[in-house]
């Protein structure tokens, strides 16, 4: 069996399909040398990836990680103690009940209104000439707006937001423990005295719900706290990825933007299609094997690294007819973008309908936007950490179509 290297984890590149094929084609469980030196493996079929989200030999818990990166995780405390890195029953149920109320479908599809306002918001700032990112100057803010006022935060500390998310969201294997510790604490200082001055005045928000839920018990302190730093990340990042490389996707095929031009009705399964084909995320979030198991027909022993490949198992042929091809129309489209079983994505309803909203309009009233750089030079971001999502996206948006 071969081993994949570290950086077949931590630095993809652009065109990572054809390799990743070229492994599962052989195996759909490989050795792979991350963290460094560790026990570990790949899990890149999709029927393989699709169980283990459900297998209870496969934990999330750091308490199950090998005892040397036991304590380098806890540096990441915050980061660790929510919904995220919870194993159900038990855990993953208590902390999911509260928030799952609050991302249930009827109870988003009221937030469409302002979700629209602030797609159109951010089109009109738009300049009529010249080149744009549209990573900042769209896909970044317009999830991150929303989260923060879901939760019931100060949109106006978005930039610190955006700085702390990039940091704690990043693999702690790999990240600067001085820089993670700053960014910890600075997180903690400042939602202690947010969360002390709601409680003085709790309203209908997402925020106060979760310090009802910390004063009913069904949260600790620090729970607390790690729960709205899941939400802000899952809440943004997720998301603006999600923007980013679908209208990359779509810029650079004409025949299908085309399409969606003349039958926007199809946005919700493009939608699906870009989540399929290069997702938010490359791979899903900690596993440990909790006891000796065996998957795809390989050992894994206890206390393993076990990495579900997001990315490769939504390019399996097994699975998808002619993976490699990119089509608003597909379906079935069973990815695994959002999860999977009881690890299924709380947000999703959030993700998807800000996809469907943010699509629609750039489509209706950017009858001209364009790449303003090749294909090729579009930059992929390596951060370190689980999520799959550009650098930069230089477009030129050309006229407006009105509001």
């Amino acid at each position: 069996m071969d081993t994949l290297p570290s950086e077949f984890f931590t630095d993809p590149g652009p065109s990572p399909h054809a390799a990743t094929a070229e492994f599962r084609s052989k195996c759909p469980v490989h050795r792979i040398d991350y963290p460094p030196g560790s026990e570990a493996y790949a899990v890149l079929g999709h029927k393989e990836v699709e169980e283990a989200f459900g297998d209870l030999r496969l934990s999330k818990q750091v308490e199950n990680l090998p005892p040397r990166y036991r304590d380098k995780a806890a540096e990441s405390l915050l980061m660790v103690r929510n919904l995220g890195f919870a194993d159900p029953p038990e855990h993953h149920t208590r902390l999911r009940k509260p928030i799952s109320r609050a991302f249930l479908p009827g109870r988003i599809a009221h937030l469409r209104p302002r979700i629209q306002e602030i797609v159109d918001d951010l089109i009109d700032a738009f300049p009529e000439s010249g080149e744009i990112d549209l990573l900042t100057a769209f896909a970044l803010p317009l999830p991150l707006t929303v989260i923060c006022e879901y939760l019931g935060i100060p949109v106006e500390d978005r930039p610190l937001f955006l700085e702390w998310g990039y940091i704690l969201s990043q693999d702690p294997f790999q990240h600067s423990e001085t820089e993670l510790k700053a960014a910890t604490e600075a997180f903690t200082d400042y939602f202690t005295k947010l969360v002390a001055e709601r409680r003085k005045d709790l309203r209908d928000d997402l925020l106060s719900e979760l310090i009802r839920g910390r004063d009913e018990g069904v949260f600790s302190e620090r729970e607390l706290f790690s729960t709205i730093l899941l939400l802000l990340i899952a809440g943004h990042k997720t998301v603006a990825n999600m923007l980013g490389n679908g209208t990359a996707l779509l810029l650079c095929h004409p025949e299908q933007l085309a399409m969606l031009r003349a039958r926007p009705e199809l946005v919700p399964s493009a939608v699906e299609e870009i989540l399929r084909y290069e997702g938010s995320a490359s791979w899903a979030s900690l596993r440990i094997a909790a006891q000796d198991m065996r998957l795809g027909d390989v050992a894994i022993p206890k206390g393993s690294f076990v990495h579900l490949s997001l990315s490769s198992a939504g390019h399996d042929p097994q699975a998808y007819d002619d993976p490699e091809r990119f089509d608003v129309t597909r379906s079935p489209n069973h990815h695994l973008a959002f999860g999977h079983g009881p690890h299924f994505c709380v947000g999703a309803p959030l993700g998807r309908l800000q996809g469907e909203i943010a699509f629609t309009t750039l489509l209706r009233r950017l009858p001209q936007l364009e790449l303003a750089v090749a294909p090729q030079e579009i930059a992929w971001l390596s951060d370190s950490s689980l999520s799959r999502g550009l650098d930069a996206l230089p477009v030129r948006a050309g006229k407006r179509v009105p509001r």
